[in-house]
């Protein structure tokens, strides 16, 4: 079954030239060889042309927030890949050494293409570079969504909440559940044979060696990257695979009643391998619905927008899909029909409105920039939330929620706090720069949510306080590894 084409963006009006010597997959945002629509794209050009597949997967150094951490994650990720990919299509892994000395590379790879397909991605600095690019090619340029079940330009708009979304995700995601993608587009790839890498491509960008990309800290320190921020966890598709089924064995059937406690450690800890493209939402589904042992014979008969209840599931998987499905998909959806999603202005009116009426409310204590990457607030929950960020980079999903609201009553304005949670998430999530933590940021300051009632600073945006959450979730062993040695008392 072909790529479906609402999942692929023509860029450019080049057409594709079938008498060059591979299809290039420039692999960007979708870092996996499994389950991924682009490659597969790429594959079934392949086929038609009867040429090999070159996947380019590169890394560069000057990207916004380039760090230890990010460089390590990705790079251990193009490690596995170049393990999966061997012998079954070209393949060239590209670090770079100083920043702009990839430059050029693409266009190279393009002369020789029939061909470039890539990945599709609403959010960073992504849709700037793909535009920069389409024109500069002599060959068809196409970007394929390999992130969301229901490609996220079908929508057509934004929608305003996640009821709003979630009605048009029941009504449409029955047809998407037959047309997941291959789970090895490779597996019909024809064979490279004695077809290249061009040599004078070589000569002048090489491929990284292997084994520094599975083991980066024999050269992040050589690297023109801030060296501020650690590595922290293992990147690449097996250590994803790893922590999926961990979760659906284990943690799967407690989520609808535990995920928002830190210490019942029910969360599924996805986001930084769904982030980078190294495990896909659509293994992710696979995973939950062979677990449950589900047909489509479950599913509601109707989209009525509820949360539960449309899979035919236990409690704790329709929760988790709830979360995979509508929330996540919903940030790609906000992402993709609204240029404007990382501006203040982009938040809903009454919003804007009810915090421009508080913006002259007098705050408790302000904190600056340094003292909150710091973690040196008087909260200690706070705290504790920055110094897993830190550490970990993630924040459990209830406590990023209060580590949002939070900082917006510490600052001297709303659009003070916006500027600081977008550079702290960015800066130091693995799951940052990502169309979720967009999401969880406007959250924050009352997107896809409605008014509350009226309190100081925040107006009509939802509030939270780390005294109702010290009541609300259990907290003792989640403190005991991120808090100061007393806070474990606080449950």
């Amino acid at each position: 079954m072909p790529v479906p084409a609402e999942r692929v963006r023509k860029l450019n009006a080049a057409p594709v030239r079938a008498d060059r010597a591979f299809v290039l997959h420039w692999m960007t945002c979708t870092r996996r060889v499994g389950s991924n629509p682009a490659l597969e794209r790429a594959v079934d050009l392949a086929r038609e042309l009867k040429r090999p597949v070159l996947v380019l997967e590169a890394l560069r150094a000057g990207y916004p927030f380039a760090s230890d951490r990010l460089h390590a994650f990705v790079m251990e990720g193009m490690a596995e890949n170049a393990r999966r990919i061997r012998g079954r299509a070209l393949h060239l892994p590209y670090l770079e050494r100083r920043a702009g000395e990839g430059k050029g590379l693409l266009e190279a790879l393009a002369r020789d293409a029939c061909a470039v397909v890539t990945d599709d991605f609403p959010t960073f600095f992504v849709p700037r570079m793909l535009a920069a690019v389409a024109p500069r090619l002599d060959v068809a340029l196409e970007a394929v969504d390999g992130s969301c079940v229901v490609p996220f330009r079908l929508a057509g708009r934004d929608h305003p909440t996640a009821y709003a979304y979630r009605r048009f995700l029941q009504r449409t995601l029955p047809a998407w559940i037959d047309r997941l993608p291959a789970e090895d587009p490779l597996a019909r790839a024809p064979r490279p044979g004695r077809a290249a890498i061009p040599s004078d491509v070589l000569r002048r960008w090489p491929a990284t060696d292997l084994a520094d990309l599975a083991r980066p800290g024999r050269i992040l320190a050589d690297l023109p990257i801030d060296h501020g921020v650690a590595p922290c966890r293992r990147g690449g598709a097996a250590a994803g695979e790893a922590r999926l089924a961990e979760f659906v064995e284990r943690g799967l059937d407690a989520y609808a009643e535990r995920r928002n406690d830190p210490d019942a450690e029910a969360a599924s800890g996805l986001s930084p391998w769904l982030h980078f493209g190294h495990v896909g939402s659509f293994d992710v589904l696979r995973a939950v619905l062979r677990r449950e042992g589900w047909t489509p014979r479950r599913l509601a008969p109707a989209a009525n927008g509820a949360r539960a209840g449309f899979w035919g599931l236990g409690a704790g998987a329709e929760a988790f899909l709830d979360q995979l499905l509508t929330w996540r998909e919903l940030g790609f959806v906000t992402c993709a029909h609204r240029p404007d999603h990382r501006a203040y202005a982009s938040l809903p009116e009454w919003a804007r409105t009810t915090l421009a009426r508080h913006a002259r409310d007098r705050r408790p204590v302000r904190y600056g920039h340094d003292a909150l990457a710091a973690a040196a607030t008087g909260d200690p929950i706070w705290n504790a939330a920055q110094r897993q960020l830190l550490r970990e980079g993630v924040i459990h999903g209830y406590l990023r929620m209060l580590w949002g609201k939070k900082v917006l009553e510490w600052s001297a304005s709303p659009e003070a706090a916006l500027e600081v949670l977008l550079d702290l998430n960015d800066r130091y999530a693995l799951d940052g720069r990502d169309p979720n933590s967009v999401s969880g940021i406007f959250w924050c300051l009352g997107r896809y949510d409605r008014p509350w009632p009226e309190r100081p600073i925040y107006g009509t945006v939802r509030s939270m306080s780390s005294e109702r959450t010290a009541k609300k979730v259990a907290l003792a062993r989640w403190l005991a590894r991120f808090g100061e040695p007393s806070q474990a008392s606080l449950r």
